[in-house]
């Protein structure tokens, strides 16, 4: 997707965010501090580090700030509902930042926290793929859980698979 727009970006990116905020509301409330594996994130971690890289990285550099990322921990917020207003606000707080950006600033190159320069409209389709990225990650936290996840973006397989094959019948 080639950003063009500030407008065009807050339009996907908030389709994006639902189809996040449809995964994070099957979440069981007892499983948020739930892992695969010891040392690995947390479902609470995954939604925090969703809000907190989105808030704290993101939205400082396009606004010309230093990056404040300290991590995902508990710190942030802990339990179902803190979590869910945690990222909720970020998400708030960062709307509001791209929000004063213009359609000329999305030309304006930034430096990355990798040192690369980039324009900040390619900077902000990376946040939209990082997001992307954890909603995969979720999904398969909660497969392992086996909790049915929703449609992300559209048809499930299954839905796909029905469609295709009354196409092929008619």
């Amino acid at each position: 997707m080639e950003i063009k727009t500030v407008e065009s970006f807050l339009n996907y990116f908030e389709k994006v965010r639902e189809g996040t905020n449809r995964i994070i509301h099957v979440i069981p409330k007892d499983k948020m501090n739930w892992t695969y594996k010891s040392g690995k994130f947390t479902i609470a971690d995954i939604i925090r580090h969703i809000a907190a890289i989105e808030r704290n990285v993101f939205a400082e550099i396009v606004s010309g700030n230093i990056p404040s990322y300290q991590g995902c921990g508990k710190e942030l917020a802990d339990g179902y509902d803190e979590v869910h207003y945690y990222f909720n606000e970020m998400h708030k707080q960062s709307l509001q930042i791209f929000n004063s950006l213009s359609d000329e600033d999305l030309n304006k190159k930034i430096t990355t926290l990798s040192n690369a320069e980039t324009k900040i409209s390619s900077f902000l389709r990376a946040l939209v793929i990082h997001e992307i990225h954890h909603c995969g990650a979720l999904c398969i936290y909660l497969n392992l859980l086996d909790v049915a996840t929703p449609s992300i973006f559209g048809l499930t397989e299954k839905q796909v698979i029905e469609k295709c094959n009354v196409i092929k019948n008619e």
